[in-house]
């Protein structure tokens, strides 16, 4: 059965600067026992993911690290635990800088781009929801201007946030207005909407990474260019590789 998978991404792992591709985990955030946050077992979690389940992609802070529950400032010391602990194993660090302040998530993102982060990403702000499409994109258009050499990623989760604008819908015309932004990060059981996006944009060379662990299967025939879940194990590590 890999072998059948592995026509569908014959390519290599991309550059750390260009597309992000392949298996990338997302991250729990360790706690203690007294609701601290553990900071000396993620120096083993990055060996754990490289040395035994050959994965060298994260996306940190996101859903699965409950990165909404925490405050800003443990988001930005987890955020910085993982660079540092990751230079020189890990290929990518995706930090997941959404909020429902602008300016706090401007705050996240410049700081992922200090700390030498190499991509981030933005969920919809749904509290006080965007109506429409170009309400979304101006919110994260403001957000990827606060760190303009990231690449930027958008979160999409409307089971979560509420915002019931179709991925197809916000990826047509996106990158004139930020130029950083590299792909999405599909959250949704919509399959019509994600094929969309894929079949839309295949000249674009945008990541289209799936994140709905039960319906991989069917992302990867529909083109999928990598995964972020929590599902993570080795054998999947080769779908994206020679």
């Amino acid at each position: 059965m890999l072998y059948v998978f592995q026509t569908f991404f014959s390519s290599s792992m991309a550059s750390p600067k260009k597309r992000l591709q392949g298996l990338v985990a997302a991250t729990i955030t360790p706690m203690t026992e007294h609701g601290e946050i553990n900071f000396s077992v993620i120096g083993q979690y990055v060996d754990y993911l490289v040395e035994e389940q050959g994965v060298k992609n994260i996306f940190v802070n996101g859903t699965t690290g409950e990165g909404l529950s925490l405050s800003i400032s443990e988001r930005r010391q987890v955020a910085e635990e993982w660079v540092t602990k990751g230079r020189n194993k890990l290929d990518q660090v995706v930090i997941h800088v959404g909020a429902l302040s602008l300016k706090e998530s401007q705050e996240l993102a410049k700081h992922a781009a200090e700390i030498g982060a190499d991509g981030i990403a933005v969920i919809a702000p749904f509290f006080l929801k965007p109506r429409n499409k170009d309400a979304l994109i101006d919110f994260l258009k403001e957000v990827a201007a606060a760190a303009p050499a990231q690449p930027f990623y958008y979160y999409h989760i409307p089971a979560l946030t509420g915002v019931q604008i179709r991925a197809e819908e916000l990826l047509d015309g996106i990158q004139e207005k930020i130029p950083s932004f590299q792909g999405l990060k599909f959250s949704d059981t919509n399959l019509l909407d994600f094929g969309q996006c894929v079949d839309q944009n295949r000249e674009r060379q945008l990541a289209f990474l799936f994140g709905v662990d039960e319906q991989l299967l069917s992302a990867l025939v529909m083109g999928a260019t990598g995964a972020v879940g929590s599902f993570v194990f080795r054998d999947l590590s080769t779908l994206w590789s020679n």
